[in-house]
Formats: structure tokens, C-alpha cells, sequence
């Protein structure tokens, strides 16, 4: 902690999991387990068990004046990863995952370990907090896609909500699913089984077998409107 708090409001470089190039910005909070990170476009909020290294930038290209008003109202002698996303809930926001998962919209509930999370494109999203690289506050009066408010209305959850994400995993049991935003197709399928740690699913070509500390989101296909379907399979 006293390392890195040396380098508050300077220009730092840091590298964490799932990014390919570097993130340069100022310094502005930590936290045991959350950075605040503004460069000159965004803050970014990068819980701290994700950070690989930080160093300060000996060659910046350009002086960064942080606004004084941060997006998140957070007590900076008592931030914490929780607190952000308390404080977040209900505000547009972008998740970095990992790769080229990120997704856009707003939380919704959270819980334990995970939170649900409103997406225009996929709706309600499970999402492990482990899993979270960054967390970007959306520009006031901005929204995802520019799209009206009135598109972003939460549609009533097929599923009620667990309080951890394994038992959130394990009420899904025999439901259609996509896992990690269907970036493998052996991700999506019915979940036939979830016996910790380990998940089958059904997939359309066959079984695969999944480790739950792996997965880092879970959703339901979509239904049409009007489609009774509920994602269960009996």
C-alpha cells in the first residue's frame, strides 16, 4: 500500500490480466482492493487483484488535470471494490471482463460474489466480481448505443436471485445458458449439472465440462416477445 500510494496523483503505467496494452493515467485512490485511474478520457476503476505491475510514466505526453468531481461518490479514506459498485448501481456504466468482453448498461442487484447486470444486448447478466477487470462510469447524459432510456427498462428475471454466484449457477440447473458471452460455442447449452466445481453442459455438438472459478458470466438467451419459452428444459 505504501508504494502505491507514493505515486497518488502522479502519472503512472500499469498492466493488469486481460488488457494488451498498457493503461496510462493519474493515480487518484487506492484502496487494499480498488485503484481509481483517470486518463483524460475515462476513470477507471480496476480492482487491485487483477494488477500485474505499476510504474510511474518517466515520459507522459500530455499534463492530465483530473476533474475534482469523481463519477462515483466514494468516502476516498474508506473506498473499496464493494462500495464502488454500491455506489454505482443504477448508473451507465462499461465492465471490462477479459479479451474483447465488455459490456455495456448498469447494475442492478448485488449480491455476495456477483452482481446482475442490465445489458440492452444480452439483458440480465450474471457476473462474477472476481472476474471484473475494470469499471468505466459513462459520461453524464450519455447512454449505450445513444439509445432512449425507456430501451434500457429491466424485463422481470426468468430466475430470482441467489446470494452466491455458485448457488446462482446451481439454480440454473436444466435452463439454457450461455456462459462468458458465448465467446466458445462450448460454452452455450443447457446446464444439465452443477455439482461444485465442476459444470456440464449440454452443448449442440456434445458435453463439455466446465470449472465454475472459470466462468466468469452467465446469462439466458434473450426470449422474443411474445415467446413463452422460459430457458427450461424438461
Amino acid at each position: 500500500m505504501d508504494a502505491m500510494n507514493s505515486m497518488l496523483d502522479k502519472q503512472v503505467e500499469i498492466t493488469f490480466s486481460g488488457i494488451q496494452q498498457p493503461l496510462k493515467g493519474v493515480l487518484l485512490e487506492v484502496s487494499s482492493d480498488l485503484i481509481v485511474i483517470y486518463n483524460e478520457l475515462n476513470f477507471y476503476y480496476i480492482p487491485t487483484i487483477h494488477l500485474q505491475y505499476m510504474t510511474l510514466n518517466q515520459h507522459p505526453t500530455t499534463f492530465l488535470d483530473p476533474p475534482t468531481e469523481y463519477p462515483f461518490e466514494l468516502e476516498s479514506s474508506s473506498i473499496s471494490y464493494r462500495k464502488m459498485l454500491m455506489s454505482a448501481k443504477g448508473m451507465f456504466v462499461e465492465i471490462y471482463i477479459t479479451g474483447n468482453q465488455s459490456v455495456h448498461g448498469y447494475l442492478t442487484h448485488i449480491m455476495n460474489d456477483y452482481f446482475a447486470f442490465h445489458s440492452p444486448i444480452f439483458q440480465t447478466i450474471f457476473i462474477s466480481m472476481k472476474h471484473v477487470k475494470y469499471v468505466v462510469p459513462y459520461h453524464p447524459n450519455t447512454t449505450p448505443y445513444s439509445m432512449k432510456l425507456e430501451n434500457f427498462l429491466v424485463q422481470p428475471s426468468q430466475v430470482t436471485f441467489s446470494r452466491t454466484f455458485e448457488q446462482q449457477l446451481k439454480k440454473l440447473e436444466t435452463m439454457f445458458v450461455v456462459l462468458d458471452l458465448g465467446e466458445n460455442p462450448h460454452k452455450i447449452g443447457v446446464l444439465n449439472t452443477c455439482n461444485h466445481p465442476f459444470l456440464e453442459v449440454h452443448t449442440a455438438t456434445g458435453k463439455s465440462v466446465i470449472h465454475s472459478d472459470h466462468v466468469k458470466t452467465i446469462h439466458l438467451p434473450a426470449s422474443r416477445k411474445g415467446d413463452n419459452f422460459t430457458g427450461r428444459i424438461v
